[in-house]
C-alpha cells in the first residue's frame, strides 16, 4: 500500500487556478474551488494515486442570503483506503445557480444533486434526471432556502382551545 499524499498540496500543485482558498478548522480541511471545473477536481480526488476518495458520502447545500455569493455547496469526500475525509467547496451566486454534476465521477451523487435542486434550486448541468425528489412536480419555490416564506399553524394548547378549534376545516356532515 502507498502511503498517502497530503491532498491540500497535491491539489495546488497539480489542478493550480482550480483551488481558490483551503480551510483548516478543528482537524477538518476544506478545499475552496472554481464551480466551473468541479467535476476535474472530483474526478482529480478520486483517481489519484496517494488520494483515492473513492466515496462520496453526502453533498449539501448551504444559502448564506443575504450574503453573495449566496449558496455553496460541499461534497464531502471519503477515502477507505486512507481512512481520511476532506470537504470541497463551491460557491455559487443567487441569480444564476448552476454548476456542472458529478453524476459522471460518482454516480450516487443523483440522489444528492437532485435534494439541492429541490430544496434550494441550484442547477446541475449534465444531470441525467434534475427533477424533485421531496416536494411534489408543481410546487413552487425551494422550500430550504431563507428567503422562502413560513408556513405558519397556531399551535393548540388547553388555554387556546376553542379559538384554534373554531379555525380548524373539519369535514362537513
Amino acid at each position: 500500500m502507498q502511503t498517502p499524499l497530503d491532498p491540500v498540496d497535491l491539489a495546488k500543485l497539480s489542478l493550480k487556478d482550480a483551488v481558490l482558498d483551503v480551510v483548516e478548522f478543528r482537524g477538518e480541511t476544506t478545499i475552496v474551488v472554481d464551480p466551473q471545473r468541479i467535476v476535474e477536481v472530483c474526478q482529480f480526488f478520486r483517481d489519484t494515486e496517494g488520494l483515492e476518495y473513492i466515496f462520496l458520502s453526502d453533498i449539501t447545500a448551504v444559502d448564506y442570503f443575504p450574503k453573495e455569493p449566496r449558496f455553496a455547496l460541499c461534497y464531502h469526500l471519503y477515502s477507505m483506503l486512507y481512512t481520511r475525509r476532506l470537504r470541497i467547496k463551491v460557491y455559487l451566486p443567487s441569480d444564476d445557480p448552476r454548476l456542472p454534476s458529478v453524476t459522471s465521477v460518482w454516480p450516487s451523487a443523483d440522489w444528492e444533486e437532485r435534494e439541492a435542486y429541490d430544496m434550494m434550486g441550484i442547477h446541475f448541468e449534465g444531470h441525467p434526471s434534475l427533477r424533485r425528489i421531496l416536494m411534489p412536480a408543481d410546487w413552487e419555490g425551494h422550500p430550504q432556502r431563507k428567503d422562502y416564506p413560513l408556513g405558519y399553524e397556531q399551535v393548540q394548547f388547553s388555554f387556546n382551545f376553542d379559538d384554534i378549534d373554531r379555525l380548524k376545516p373539519y369535514a362537513k356532515d
